[in-house]
């Protein structure tokens, strides 16, 4: 069992959660790090929050558009994250994936899941929005699709991801990736390095 634990609330159309989460498996793999993954709406978050997505806040800030450019570029350097592409239906509609997420978990299959749908926005281009293209890119990883999709109808899964989207903006979440360890909160990928220094420091 591990000692250590971490709440990560992310959702599939952020970049910077696909990108937190694959730098994390090295974390993981090192420390031993436990990972609850929540799954939120982070348009939901947004909207309550009264926060916007940083590409649209930064919109007219043409020095602040090329950083963040530069930022992610070090980022994917610095954790060999060379797979990652732009997706070019971003900003994507993941109510759908976000849903399946939920289900997932409670089929005890969330990290194959994850991967499949990660994989599939911010590998391979593909647009997860589309049920029949979710469908069939879950299926091609093994993933009963048309399991997982029928099961989103359910009420229950709806209020689900509503409850942990609720639970998020509680706890004080504004953006994603967004991790809580020992009930602080850490708001960015860059954030993952930080936790595994404080996480190393008392293994010692």
């Amino acid at each position: 069992m591990s000692l250590h634990s971490i709440d990560f609330y992310y959702d599939f159309g952020s970049p910077n959660a696909y990108l937190a989460w694959k730098a994390l498996q090295g974390t993981i793999s090192r420390t031993g790090l436990a990972v609850n993954m929540k799954p939120v709406l982070i348009g939901g978050i947004f909207k309550t929050t009264g926060n916007s997505p940083p590409w649209q806040s930064a919109a007219n800030i043409k020095s602040k558009l090329s950083y963040m450019e530069i930022e992610i570029k070090r980022f994917i350097t610095e954790h060999h994250l060379t797979k990652f592409k732009f997706n070019k239906f971003f900003p994507i509609n993941t109510l759908l994936a976000m849903r399946g997420a939920i289900v997932s978990q409670e089929l005890g299959i969330h990290n194959a899941y994850i991967s499949s749908v990660f994989k599939s926005i911010w590998e391979n281009n593909e647009d997860i929005s589309n049920r029949e293209n979710l469908m069939k890119l879950l299926n091609d990883d093994g993933i009963d699709g048309c399991k997982i999709l029928k099961a989103t109808n359910n009420r229950e899964i709806k209020e689900k991801l509503k409850k942990l989207t609720g639970e998020a903006i509680k706890r004080g979440v504004f953006g994603l990736p967004t991790f809580f360890w020992k009930d602080e909160i850490y708001f960015g990928k860059e954030c993952i390095s930080q936790i595994e220094i404080s996480i190393t420091g008392e293994n010692k």
